[in-house]
């Protein structure tokens, strides 16, 4: 495993609670045009680099999707897509959670993302955190035309210890699913 990328301050999610619900926001600027990176966010083709589960169905408000996580790490999940505004808007039901993708332009190549996943259990927080954070070091990766030196999976264990230290014991009582170590444990990712 290479060793771990350090992770500026702006780089971490931050936990937010919201009555009953909890939001981690991670805020990030991208060095390229909106379009692009929107193309990222929503086209099957380019969500294999970064995204977690594949998303399938319409790319419209209101439609249903379905989640499949490739290596099989978890069951099958459903959602509805909540918003769909292109190039600034995507929001879905992802399971349980409600993950929003928000793309503001920053001049004429750069954008800021904003992905805030709201969710109910604080168990959780620092598993997930960890998780959005390693998916969006690979997306960077991606839109740089880069190669990232680690998988998902490893920049994952590369950086979930400072999401523990960050949110506290009562965020990380939740780990990943059994067969998710399992997989990426017997070198699977």
């Amino acid at each position: 495993m290479s060793e771990p990328a350090p992770a500026g301050d702006r780089d971490y999610g931050q936990l937010e609670r919201h009555g009953d619900r909890l939001v981690l926001r991670f805020t990030r600027r991208l060095e390229h045009p909106r379009q692009t990176v929107w193309r990222a966010l929503t086209e099957p083709e380019h969500l294999t680099a970064w995204f977690p589960t594949t998303i399938e169905g319409e790319r419209a408000a209101g439609a249903p999707l379905h989640f499949r996580h490739r290596d099989g790490e978890a069951p099958p999940m459903d959602g509805q897509m909540i918003a769909f505004d292109p190039p600034a808007l995507m929001e879905l039901s992802w399971g349980e959670d409600v993950l929003r993708l928000e793309l503001e332009p920053d001049g004429e190549d750069a954008c800021v993302l904003v992905l805030t996943d709201t969710f109910q259990e604080l168990g959780k927080a620092a598993r997930d955190a960890a998780g959005w954070h390693a998916c969006l070091d690979l997306l960077a990766c991606g839109l740089g035309g880069e190669t990232p030196p680690w998988s998902s999976a490893q920049r994952w264990g590369q950086i979930k210890d400072s999401y523990i230290e960050r949110l506290g014991p009562e965020a990380s009582s939740v780990g990943p699913p059994a067969d998710w170590e399992r997989i990426h444990k017997s070198g699977g990712d």
